[in-house]
């Protein structure tokens, strides 16, 4: 992760799921962000890897890289070609909602690990390459039953998305990380423990440094001060209960917050909505 950046939410999906087909040569590097909803890339042409937390993903042409909710990322282009993608932002509650039980976020959600990066065969690419048309014929279409039509080729997409994701061993996913192992097992250990003590001491006893080489380090690798990526974390995991129906005090104490007036504060800067108002979203 590049330092210099603080991670910012990139807004919330307004709508079930938001298609876009993007083609351009600009070759930009959007900094570190996170979204309220998953994410689906596949990559058409061009060169660009994208981080996610300590994971790194080369993609290439028909890559299907699936990015969860609450993942801080970050894309890097290559210039050297054109940059031409898909992306489907995606409200999991839509998918359940169409297909009830059929666990179409599934791709997102892999036992045991990260999603692994999605290869599709020739024939699912004949397929996906027509579900895309088919998607684009209806986007501008405003005559009855066209909303129907683009809602089936999405969860058409995503079931053939995880089925995709079945038959893929992630060990050959091509993912790989560029973090220093100690900072990697230490975002872990934060990530599955928001809501204990996670002081600079312990962390960097945790990572057997010193306490301003493990400052030092986190910052050089993260991009962030440790306070304030152990802030975002619990952030999120309030957001997530919030969402999910918890009162926003019971969600704050739960996820590590002591103060709520300083966490009400940080709330509304980050997601740019109060807690009070976010479970209206």
């Amino acid at each position: 992760m590049q330092s210099g950046h603080d991670y910012k939410n990139d807004g919330y999906l307004l709508e079930d799921y938001h298609y876009f087909h993007l083609h351009d040569t600009a070759g930009q590097e959007k900094d570190y962000h996170f979204h309220e909803f998953d994410k689906l890339v596949i990559l058409l042409s061009g060169r660009v890897k994208y981080l996610i937390e300590d994971r790194e993903y080369g993609l290439c042409p028909w890559s299907i890289l699936p990015v969860r909710h609450h993942e801080i990322h970050k894309a890097v282009i290559s210039t050297a070609e054109p940059y031409n993608r898909v992306v489907i932002y995606l409200d999991r509650r839509f998918l359940e909602r169409m297909i009830p039980g059929e666990m179409l976020t599934a791709c997102f959600d892999r036992a045991g690990g990260p999603p692994p990066l999605l290869l599709p065969d020739p024939e699912q690419r004949k397929i996906l390459t027509g579900l895309f048309e088919e998607f684009e014929h209806y986007e501008g279409d405003q005559e009855m039953g066209a909303a129907a039509l683009r809602d089936t080729v999405i969860v058409r997409i995503m079931v053939l998305v995880n089925r995709i994701a079945i038959n893929t061993v992630p060990e050959v996913s091509g993912v790989r990380s560029g973090m220093d192992p100690r900072i990697a097992d230490i975002l872990s250990y934060i990530n599955e423990n928001s809501t204990r003590e996670l002081s600079v001491e312990n962390l960097a006893e945790r990572a057997y440094l010193s306490r301003y080489h493990f400052m030092r380090l986190f910052k050089e690798q993260t991009g962030m001060t440790v306070h304030s990526y152990v802030r975002q974390k619990r952030l999120l995991c309030a957001a997530r209960l919030i969402r999910n129906g918890v009162p926003a005090a019971r969600a704050a104490t739960e996820c590590g917050f002591n103060d709520y007036s300083a966490f009400h504060r940080a709330f509304t800067e980050t997601f740019g909505v109060s807690p009070g108002k976010l479970k209206n979203t």
